[in-house]
Formats: structure tokens, sequence, C-alpha cells
């Protein structure tokens, strides 16, 4: 269960966001190209968190309003009339996509719809922009920024301390920010607009992760990481005399000013040897409490202490939970109860097992109780009760054995806030979710409280790979950190991640064309198979084998008729399979490190891309041969897929900015190739069900045209877009992939990196699949022998799930057609894909969709469907295509 949220190839760890950071933009040379407009509703695929949320800050004046902010998916705000939160960042852009990581946020406390975010994901080269200080007057609906001249790092390590961001609570106008990277600390006094560094504090930081570390990341200076203001020292519209600052240093860990930041001094007598993660002030009795640990989080911590300071005589008590030599974990997350002075709660944030504990004191921290503690090892008394039930997932479908407990209670649990209005309300983070709990003082009457997750409309995960099958579930997906989810409605949380085994993180996954209940995934696992199977459309799995050397999942690629696989996996070349993976042979031909994909119509045609070259198996990924063609990408940023319904047909979107970059197409599988020159540079492709009228499937595309970055459509094969997103919904890094729905036109799923599965529908209610356009003349219709094959693949109470097959065993291609019969038992068509229907009675006519016309001589297309049905569900028992019976099979 432990996230890992850094780039893998830097520092080859489990990952949870890029496989490489988005390419940098070049100044667009290219004319500007007109393209429409379309107007979506975007909405999130549910799961719910899915990632570590650092940070919940509550406004000290107004009732209710509070925020979260996350390592890369942005910040949220708490409506709490639904108990859900609304997401604040959607309006950030590509060229920007490092300010979806938030390393701190501040409310006003003086004017509450003031908000404040520190945005910037990495201090070191894979994050190309510095850091900014964005600021809002409306709670977050929109938002004003200023560049910093230095980076800020929202996924570094230490991002659970904090908050490095503040407001006077005294004179609002006057904000502090705590910089990391040497930079120390900055002042503002016109809200946020312009920024200076504070030039005579004393301490810049010194704590660094890994020296060592020689990509930046590790070896990065912590720097200075809260701003603490002691508001008792300060009248309204006056600047407050005394300000607490933390320092990333293990010996100088505390400053002071006691003049409104004119002088700063270390405060005298502070523990040495750890690093305050958190300093927060009980003004009613004076004290700063301040957690400490010996590591800068949000993963590592071994030791760890709680203390108090009395502000009045300077006086410091060692207020600990437990004794030093009992902790193998460090202290975080930290929060008083403003309704009653004397409570303090604190976190052991980086107690991996058996689980995190929580802290409680009533006292000021002279005594303590535990959220659990042993009854007699390794069985547990819990404080608390836990309910899941709206995110089931949150168990991982373990079942472990004592002490540890499924679902945990959490881990990396660097944030904890007690509402300041409400005594029993708490929430606090972890690296899954935000969990809190509304009835927490039964804790001091020796009751259980409750915790659920508090997380709706929090979705936090980096998508690496989406699949939208023709049947079955509408929505496949390839998460970071929790390995992915199958969505049969996107409304709803699923119950599960996919298991058996669980990924880390899924790089990969597949379906079988023809035979979507066949689906394969690839992925990481610190021990244990990278690659399982599954023959019900992702409902269930099993694991397969790996082949010698095997370190990471790569990508991954199913034959049209699930027949054979092919892997191209990390630290081993390419590989394939007939079967299920018992066995693997080397792939000749292909490089290792190549992009796979499959051909979705010729079960044995495979292709593959690297390092500019584009490679094609006609054996079953047996032996590849390299194209002749030339012009392609000759880096590896690189997203191509094989059109369903035709052999062959194959788009390939990727580049960079000082190379070729844009949007190819070939339709002789791969020997040549056609770059569209009404697009600037795309990144990703896919394809969704036809317009009505259309020929050819719709195209998807994350891209630059006619010099915007946006989503796109193209219902014209690509001759024309339409931008389907807009400014406000944006989401930063759309790059990794991105597919349409074959069964709902308009609707597109977009990855991002950090706010989850994003799924939009147009409101243009004339699309569809297969209509007539008035303006062509009608198919020619079929002629010659026809052979139908009815399978009902699901059954269920008053419902049924049925496949179709149609065959031309005649000896001319058919350029379109239409199937007809007759149900004998009066059961209805809910909903079909790949065909368009209608019935009248029990007669129904299903017709092709503008891209699976064309079926030649010998060949069989595929079309499925949906009912109902009462009493009994016969097959039909005669099939017509125009005027000409078909042989039913």
């Amino acid at each position: 269960m432990r996230r890992t949220r850094i780039l893998t190839a830097v520092l080859a760890l489990a990952a949870g966001l890029l496989a490489g950071t988005p390419p940098a933009l070049a100044a667009d040379s290219a004319a500007k190209v007109p393209f429409a407009a379309d107007t979506y509703t975007w909405k999130n695929a549910r799961i719910d968190g899915g990632g570590f949320v650092p940070g919940i800050v509550f406004n000290r004046k107004e009732k209710n309003l509070a925020y979260a902010r996350t390592d890369i998916g942005g910040a949220y705000r708490w409506q709490e009339s639904s108990k859900t939160w609304t997401p604040l960042l959607d309006s950030v852009g590509w060229d920007d996509w490092g300010h979806t990581g938030v390393v701190s946020l501040a409310s006003d406390s003086v004017d509450p719809n003031r908000v404040y975010a520190a945005v910037g994901t990495y201090t070191n080269g894979w994050d190309p922009k510095n850091g900014a200080v964005m600021r809002s007057s409306n709670r977050g609906a929109s938002w004003q920024k200023t560049d910093l001249p230095f980076k800020l790092g929202g996924n570094m390590p230490g991002r659970g301390m904090g908050e490095r961001l503040a407001v006077d609570p005294n004179k609002n106008s006057v904000l502090y920010l705590g910089a990391p990277s040497g930079k120390g600390l900055w002042r503002s006094t016109d809200s946020g607009v312009s920024w200076s560094q504070v030039a005579n504090f004393p301490n810049v930081g010194n704590y660094q992760q890994d020296p060592s570390d020689s990509s930046g990341y590790a070896s990065d200076n912590q720097g200075v990481v809260w701003v603490t203001f002691d508001e008792r020292t300060g009248t309204s519209g006056s600047a407050t005399q005394t300000v607490y600052v933390g320092v990333a240093d293990l010996q100088n860990s505390v400053y002071r000013s006691t003049d409104g930041g004119a002088t700063w001094s270390r405060v005298a007598g502070q523990p040495t040897g750890y690093l305050a993660h958190k300093g927060v002030l009980d003004a009613t009795n004076g004290y700063l409490y301040l957690s400490y640990s010996d590591k800068g989080g949000p993963y590592d911590g071994g030791k760890g202490q709680v203390w108090r300071y009395t502000t009045a005589t300077g006086t410091w008590t060692n207020i600990s939970p437990v004794a030093e030599a009992d902790t193998y974990y460090g202290f975080s997350g930290l929060t008083v109860d403003r309704q009653k002075p004397g409570t303090v709660m604190a976190t052991a944030y980086s107690s991996w097992w058996p689980d995190t504990q929580i802290f409680r004191s009533t006292d000021s921290g002279a005594t303590w109780t535990k959220a659990w503690d042993y009854s007699s090892y390794p069985n547990r008394a819990n404080r608390y009760t836990m309910d899941v039930s709206s995110s089931p997932w949150l168990t991982w479908g373990a079942n472990p054995a004592p002490p540890e407990q499924a679902p945990k209670l959490g881990w990396m649990t660097e944030s904890l806030e007690i509402d300041p209005f409400n005594s029993n309300r708490m929430m606090y983070g972890t690296g899954a979710t935000v969990y809190g709990t509304e009835n927490l003082t039964n804790w001091d009457s020796g009751g259980q409280f409750t915790i659920k997750p508090m997380v709706q409309g929090l979705e936090e995960t980096a998508v690496q790979d989406l699949a939208s099958p023709p049947s079955g579930a509408p929505l496949l997906s390839a998460l970071g950190d929790i390995g992915g989810f199958r969505h049969t409605d996107l409304t709803k949380v699923p119950s599960m991640m996919f298991t058996s085994p669980n990924f880390t993180t899924t790089t990969s996954l597949d379906f079988a064309e023809t035979n979507p209940n066949t689906v394969v995934r690839v992925g990481n696992l610190d021990s244990g198979p990278h690659i399982a199977f599954s023959t019900d459309n992702g409902a269930n799995w099993f694991a397969g084998s790996d082949p010698s050397g095997v370190s990471g999942g790569g990508t991954v690629a199913a034959a049209s008729d699930g027949s054979r696989f092919v892997w191209s996996p990390d630290g081993a070349g390419v590989q394939y399979t007939t079967g299920f993976g018992s066995s693997w042979s080397a792939s000749s031909g292909i490089p290792a490190g190549a992009i796979v994909e499959s051909d979705r119509v010729d079960a044995k045609t495979f292709y593959g891309f690297k390092s500019g070259k584009f490679y094609v198996s006609t054996d079953g990924g047996a032996t590849f041969s390299a194209s002749a063609a030339t012009g392609l990408p000759s880096g590896d940023s690189v997203r191509f897929k094989a059109l369903p319904g035709v052999k062959g047909d194959v788009w390939l979107a990727g580049g960079a900015a000082d190379g070729a970059y844009g949007l190819w197409h070939s339709t002789n599988g791969g020997t040549s190739w056609t770059k569209l020159s009404n697009v600037d540079q795309a990144d990703a492709i896919g394809f969704g069900k036809a317009a009505t009228g259309a020929s050819y499937q719709t195209l998807y595309t994350s891209a630059k045209i006619g010099a915007v970055r946006g989503i796109f459509r193209s219902t014209d094969k690509g001759a024309s877009w339409t931008r389907v997103n807009d400014d406000a919904h944006q989401w930063g890094w759309t790059g990794a992939a991105i597919t349409g729905d074959p069964r709902v036109y308009g609707r597109v799923y977009v990855s991002t990196n950090g706010r989850g599965v994003i799924y939009g529908d147009t409101s243009d209610t004339g699309g569809g699949g297969g209509g007539t356009d008035p303006t062509d003349p009608p198919d020619p219709t079929p002629t010659g022998a026809c052979t139908v094959t009815y399978k009902i693949t699901n059954q269920w109470s008053g419902g049924f799930q049925a496949d179709v097959q149609l065959s031309n065993t005649g000896t001319s291609a058919w350029t379109g057609w239409t199937l007809g019969w007759t149900f004998p038992d009066a059961q209805t068509i809910a909903q079909a894909w790949n065909a368009t229907t209608t019935q009248s009675g029990a007669t129904v006519t299903a017709k092709n969709v503008g891209w699976n016309g064309g079926v030649a001589a010998g060949s069989s297309v595929s079309f499925g469907f949906t009912g109902s049905w009462s009493g009994t569900n016969g097959k039909p028992t005669a099939f017509k295509v125009g005027d000409q019976n078909c042989t039913v099979t």
C-alpha cells in the first residue's frame, strides 16, 4: 500500500504519475487553423480518493469552510450541503501542468472569500517552470497568479510538513511563504500580488533526504516548512508581531520574530536531532505544540517526539505520547480543539505496520490515549469503528492476519484537523483518501467513534491507460498506486480495484477487440507477477508468469480474438505467448522497451514503436520487421492505436517540440504514414462511436490544434476538428491516454495526472451511429449468402446480453448491411453497440454503424445489445440481410 509519487525513469521506484514528463513546449510557429467548439459536461468516473492528501485547512472565521490540497491533483473546497469536495484548479493548462501540485494552502480568516495556493510540483528539472502563488477572492472559483523566481515542490519529499503558506490573522494583506531549495522565507504585503524575500531570516534550511541523489529529487534542501502566527500579538488591521517559523534543520528547527518580522532568532532551549513537521498554537493557553520526526516524510521516519512550548515563559516540555525508545515512526499530523482548549491530537504518520496511530490528549499533553492498542498481542482493541461502504476498495481486498486490519486506519497521515467550530468533527488525510468522523468526542467518554471516508468529489488518481470495450463494462482503467478499476457504472465507486494480483501501478491494459471478455493488464509489483489476465471482462483476474528478467509492467497487447498476447516489459525484451502466458518466447526484430499494440482485426498482426521506428509482426509476435517509413518522432514519447474494424488502419500521436511532433495516419499497417497538417502537436489518440451519417469512427486526441491546447474530436477522419473542452476544464497534463466510447456518441474518457479519469458528454444530441446522410445515396443492398450466430452471453432476472456475429459467406463484398429478425418471446432491446437498432413490436432491424459497413467476402462483423425479457428468453430462429435468408448456427 505504500504510495510512491516520483518519476520511475529517474529513481526506478513504483510511481503514481507520469511515465515521463511532458515535453517542454516551444513557441508555436504553425499558422492558426480554425476549429469548431462543442459544449460538454465533464465529470469524474467515480473512484473517490486514490492519492495522498498532505494538507487539510479549516477557515477560522466561517463555519464549514474547509480546503484540501493534494500533491499532484490540485486543491479542493468542502461543500457542507452535499458533504463533497469541489475541485478548484481544473483550469490549470498543459503548459503549466506543474501547478497542479499544491505544496501549501491558506484560507484567510479575516476575509473568508480569499484563499491562496502555493503551487509547483518539482524543484528539480522535471518541472520546467517555476512555482507560483495563486490567489482567489471567490473561494477558488477563479484565480489570479503570481509567478515566483524559484520552484516549489508539491510532490517532493517533505510535502506533508506545513503549512508553508500563511495569512496574517490580524492584517490579511500580509502573507508569508516558506520556500525550499535554500530560497528562504518570503513575504507579501499586498495580499499575494507581489513577493519579496525576507532578507534577514537567518536559516534557509539544510535537510536533504538523500544528499547523494544526482537527480535533485531526494537531494533538495527541504527549506522553510511552516509559518504560524500568534494572533494575540496583534490587533485588527495591524500586523501580528509574534510569528513562528519551522525550518528543515535537525539542530535548528524553530525561529521566531516578536516585531512583525523585522528581526528573527532561534527559539532557545528547543529540542535538537529532529525536524519540526508542524507548529500549532493554542492561543487560549499560550501553548505552541510541535510534532517532530527524524525524517522529512511523507514515507520515511523512524523516531519522533511531541513537544509543548509555553510562550509566556519560554519553557519547553516533552509531551510525547510514547517514549522515544518505543517509537519506530515520526510524528506529523497535529491539531488542537479550538472549542476545548487543552485538547490536542497527533499522528504517527510513518507507522506503516501494523497501522498508523492517532493520539489524543485532553490535558495539554500531560496524558494521552491511543486510537487503538493491543488487548493481548496480536489482537487489537479499537476506540473506533470504520465504515468504508462508500469506498469499499479501501480494504484492498485484503484479509490480513492480526495485528493488521483491513481497512487500515491509514498511512502517511500528515494532515489532521479538528473542525474549529465542531469538536465532534475531525478529518485526516492518508495516502489514499480523506477519513473523518462526526462523533469524535465519543473517544473521551469511553465509547467508539465512527470513521468514514470524507472524500467524495476529491479524485486524485494518476491515469496510465484507458480502455472502453464494445461490450461489458464501459471503462477499464490503469492507474498509479491503486492499480485500476472496472467501471460498470461511471457514477458509482467500484467495489474493488483489480486484484489477484494487486499491482501498485498498472502501466498498460488491453482487451481482445472481437472477444472483449478477454482482458490483459501489466504493472509494477515489489514481488510477484507483473501480468494478469481476465476472461470475464475484467471482473476477475488470474496471474500469468513472468519471463526472466522482468522488473516492471511496460506495455501489453491482446490479439483481436484473444488467442495470443505480446508483452514489452521493463527489464526484458519483447515477448509473445499463445494462451494466457504460462510460457513466453522472445520476439525477434524489435528492440527492448518498444511500445506494443495489436491490430484490431487480424489476430496475428501486432505493431511496435521504438525511437522513431515502427515495427510490424504478422506471425503473432514471433518476428517483427521495421517499416521503411521515415519522419516519425525520434523519441519515445509516442502513443498509437489501431482502429477497430479495419485491418491495418493505425494512428500515431507524439513527438517533441525540438523534432517531429503531431498526428500520423497509416492505412497499410505502418508501411507508410501521412502526417496531418492541421494538427500542430498530439500526444494521445483514441476512437469512439461514429457520428450519425459518418463513415468513420470518431477520433479523439489530446493535442495542440490552431495554436490551442485541448481535447479535440473529429468525425471526418481528421479533416476537421472540434475542441470539446474549454479553458475552465484543462486538468494540466492529459497526454497518457484518451479513448472514446464505442457505444455512446461523443463520450470521451480523458486521462489526467492526478485528477483521475475525466469523462465528457456532448450537448450535441444529433450524434449517433449509422444514420443516413440525406446528401449521400443509400448503400447498395447486400447480395449473396450470409450466416448468423446469435449467442446469449449473460442473463439475469428480467434482463440479458446477447452477441450477434454476421458473416458474409457470399462472393461479393458488402458496403453496408441491415440485419432483421423477430424475437419469439417479445424481448425488447435496451441498448446496442457496433450497430444501430430499431424495433417495432417483436421485429428488430440492426444496421451497421459508419465504420463497420464494409464486410469483405468471407469476413464477419459482430455487434451486441442488452435487452429485457419475461417468462422465457428464446433465441430468434430466422435472420435476413435485406431479402436474403441467412443460415443460423
